[in-house]
C-alpha cells in the first residue's frame, strides 16, 4: 500500500489521469478477470500502461476526424479496452456510453441525439449477437466507423468483422503505430469542456441524456474520493456497467485521486449469476475495501455464504435505489458490515450524499459530499420556490459544481445543443425526490415525487407499503404504484414476487397489510403476484412498467364491467405520458366504459382522449 497522498482536482479528467500516472506509474489502476469460475486470473494495469493506451486511443479516434464537439457512442459489456476507449473519448471529444441490452432501434435514436459518427463497441467474440446489430445501427444513421474490442486476454486471430461502405477495425489495430506519449492533433480538455452524454436510465421507457462537463464530473469523484478514506493500492470493486454513470464515476475516476486500484470482476460484473458462487474468494484475494451496488445485489449477497476471510471489505455503499430494511439487518447480520447508503442521480453526475463510516443514522442516506449542496424545497401551483425547515419534506434540490450541465437536445429542433430549462432553477437542480434535510445536514428520502401515490388528494409514500409487505416470510419482492381509480383518482396497489412456490395468498397479504400499516390510506387495495420485479440495466426498480399493467386491469375491468369482455387493452408510455390502446370494441361503448379515469385512452388507430371527467 502507499502512503497517503490524493491528487488536487485538474482541469480534465484526462489531464486527471496524466497526473495519477506520473504520481503512481508503477501502482496498478486496475485488474481485470475475464471469467470469475477462474477468479485469480486478470489482467491488470498500471497508471502508465493506463495512461498510454487511452492516449494512443484517443490519437486513433483523432484519425478517425473526432473531434472536441463530437460525440463517440460506446457500447459493450464490461472490458478493459471499453474503459480505456471511454477515458480517450473524454480526452478528444464526448464520451457517450450506451446500454448494449437496448434495442437496435433505441440505440439508434441515441446515437442521432447525440450526433455520434463512431462507435466503440463489444466485437463478435464478446457479443455475437450484439455486433451484427450495431453494424446495421452504424449503417442507418451514417457513422463512419465502428471499432471492435476483443475479450481481455484473447489469443489467436479473431474473426472477420463484415461491414461495408465505413471504417471497421479491431481497435488494436486501429491504435498500432499511434504515439503513447502525446495528444497528436488535439489540445488538453478543459474543465467547461463536454465530456460525456449518459443516458439517465428512463423512468418511462425514454431515456433523456445527460450532459456531463470536465468540470462536473471532477468535482463529483473529487468529493468521493476525499470522503471515503480510501488510500493508494487499496482495492474497489466494479460490478455495475461501465453505461452507467456509478461505474463511469466512483470506480472510473474517482480512484485516481488518490492512487486507487479497482477489480472488474467479469464482463457482465454483477448481473453474472456465476460471479456469486465466487464472490467472497474474489473479495479475500483482491482485498477488496470498497464496493458500490445496488439494494438487490446485497440483498442477493446475504444469502450467499460467506466462505472466505472478508476482512478487508470496510466500504458496502449502497445507493441508486430505496434500501429496504430487511436488506440492511439481513446483510448486516450475515457478514458483520454495515450499508452506507448514498444517494445520487445523473444530472448531479453521480454521487451528492455518502454515510460515512460511524455517522450513520437510521433512515438517512448521509451528508452531502464536500463542495456540493442540498436542500429541500416547497414548489408551489405556480412554480415558486420556497426553502423548507430543517426537518420539514419537500423536493430535494442539489446545488454546486456537480450540477450537469443539461440535457441533450433533439437536433432537428435546432436550439442549444444542451438545455437546462425547466430543470435546474437558480444553479439548483430540481431533483423530483421527496427529501428532508436535518438539522446537522443528514438527508432522508421520501421516496420520488412522480412515484408518490396520490389518493383523493392525500400523498402516500409507496415505500411505506413495501417495507410492510416485505417484512412477511412470504414475500421476497415488494413495490406499490398506484392504480387508477374513478373516485379517488389513484389507489393503491401491489405486486409482489413470491418468497417460494404456492407461497402467494392475497387475502392473507391483504390482512397482514391492515394490521402493519397504520395509515388506512395506505393499505393496498389488491395485491398480485408476479415472478420479478422490473428492474434497469443497474437493479432500480423499473415502476412504469408496473404502473401501466396497474391501468391496463384497471380498464378491462371497467370494459368487462360494461359488458365488453372482448376488448383489449394495451399500454405504452409516449413522450412521458401512459397511454392506453383499446381494441375489439365500439369505440363510443369504450368512451362511456372508462369514462372518469384519470387516463389518456385511444380507440384503435385514433388520437388518444383525456378520460378525467
Amino acid at each position: 500500500m502507499s502512503t497517503i497522498k490524493t491528487l488536487p482536482a485538474p482541469t480534465s479528467t484526462y489531464q486527471l489521469l496524466l497526473d495519477a500516472a506520473d504520481t503512481w506509474p508503477d501502482g496498478v489502476a486496475t485488474q481485470w478477470i475475464p471469467e470469475p469460475a477462474d477468479y485469480t486470473r486478470c489482467q491488470a494495469w498500471t497508471y502508465a500502461e493506463l495512461a498510454g493506451t487511452v492516449t494512443q486511443i484517443a490519437n486513433a479516434l483523432t484519425a478517425l476526424g473526432v473531434r472536441r464537439e463530437d460525440a463517440v457512442t460506446l457500447c459493450g459489456v464490461n472490458n478493459s479496452m471499453l474503459y480505456a476507449a471511454t477515458l480517450a473519448a473524454q480526452a478528444v471529444g464526448i464520451a457517450a456510453p450506451v446500454n448494449p441490452a437496448l434495442s437496435g432501434e433505441r440505440i439508434a435514436e441515441l446515437v442521432r441525439r447525440t450526433g455520434s459518427r463512431v462507435l466503440v463497441a463489444a466485437g463478435p467474440e464478446l457479443d455475437p449477437q450484439l455486433w451484427p446489430r450495431l453494424l446495421e445501427v452504424a449503417g442507418q444513421t451514417g457513422m463512419t466507423a465502428i471499432v471492435a474490442l476483443r475479450p481481455d486476454g484473447a489469443l489467436g486471430e479473431p474473426p472477420a468483422l463484415g461491414g461495408t461502405g465505413l471504417v471497421v477495425s479491431y481497435l488494436d489495430d486501429l491504435i498500432a503505430g499511434h504515439p503513447s506519449g502525446y495528444l497528436a492533433d488535439a489540445s488538453l480538455p478543459t474543465a467547461g469542456d463536454l465530456a460525456a452524454f449518459v443516458p439517465t436510465g428512463g423512468t418511462t421507457g425514454a431515456p433523456k441524456v445527460a450532459a456531463h462537463t470536465h468540470a462536473n464530473q471532477l468535482a463529483c469523484a473529487q468529493g468521493i474520493a476525499a470522503s471515503s478514506g480510501l488510500v493508494g493500492g487499496e482495492g474497489a470493486l466494479g460490478g455495475l456497467p461501465l453505461f452507467h454513470v456509478n461505474a463511469l464515476i466512483v470506480t472510473g475516476i474517482a480512484p485516481m485521486f488518490h492512487g486507487g486500484r479497482v477489480v472488474w470482476p467479469g464482463p457482465a460484473g454483477y448481473r453474472d449469476p456465476a460471479l456469486y458462487a465466487r464472490f467472497w474468494k474474489i473479495i479475500e484475494h483482491y482485498r477488496i475495501a470498497a464496493m458500490s451496488a445496488v439494494p438487490t445485489v446485497y440483498s442477493r449477497l446475504a444469502q450467499i455464504p460467506v466462505d472466505a476471510d472478508i476482512a478487508a471489505l470496510r466500504l458496502p455503499i449502497v445507493g441508486a435505489a430505496p434500501l429496504p430494511s430487511s436488506v440492511r439487518e439481513d446483510f448486516a447480520a450475515h457478514t458483520g458490515r454495515r450499508l452506507l447508503e448514498g444517494y445520487g442521480l445523473t444530472e448531479a453526475t453521480c454521487a451528492t450524499t455518502w454515510t460515512r463510516p460511524g455517522d450513520e443514522r437510521p433512515g438517512s442516506v448521509g451528508r452531502v459530499l464536500p463542495g456540493q449542496q442540498v436542500k429541500a424545497v416547497r414548489i408551489g401551483d405556480e412554480g415558486s420556490w420556497a426553502d423548507c425547515a430543517h426537518g420539514e419534506t419537500g423536493v430535494l434540490a442539489i446545488g454546486g459544481p456537480a450540477v450537469f450541465a443539461g440535457y441533450v437536445t433533439d437536433p432537428d429542433l435546432g436550439g442549444p445543443r444542451v438545455s437546462r430549462e425547466g430543470v435546474v432553477r437558480d444553479g439548483w437542480l430540481n431533483t423530483g425526490d421527496l427529501g428532508r434535510v436535518d438539522a446537522d445536514g443528514f438527508v432522508y428520502l421520501a421516496g420520488r415525487a412522480k412515484d408518490l401515490i396520490i389518493r383523493g388528494g392525500h400523498n402516500i409514500d409507496p415505500q411505506v407499503i413495501e417495507e410492510a409487505l416485505l417484512r412477511h416470510p412470504a414475500v421476497g419482492a415488494a413495490a406499490a404504484v398506484g392504480r387508477p381509480d374513478r373516485h379517488s383518482g389513484e389507489v393503491p396497489v401491489a405486486y409482489v414476487v413470491p418468497a417460494g412456490p404456492g407461497e402467494f395468498d392475497e387475502a392473507g397479504l391483504l390482512a397482514w397489510a391492515r394490521t402493519v400499516i397504520s395509515e388506512p390510506a395506505a393499505r393496498p387495495k389488491r395485491i398480485y403476484p408476479i415472478d420479478a420485479i422490473p428492474v434497469t440495466a443497474v437493479g432500480k426498480q423499473f415502476k412504469p412498467a408496473l404502473t401501466a399493467d396497474a391501468a391496463v386491469r384497471a380498464v378491462t375491468e371497467a370494459l368487462t364491467a360494461a359488458g365488453l369482455p372482448d376488448a383489449r387493452v394495451t399500454a405504452a408510455h409516449e413522450d412521458g405520458q401512459l397511454v392506453l390502446t383499446t381494441t375489439g370494441a365500439d369505440p363510443d361503448r369504450i368512451r362511456e366504459a372508462v369514462a372518469g379515469f384519470a387516463l389518456a385512452v385511444r380507440s384503435g388507430s385514433s388520437p388518444a382522449f383525456q378520460t378525467a371527467t
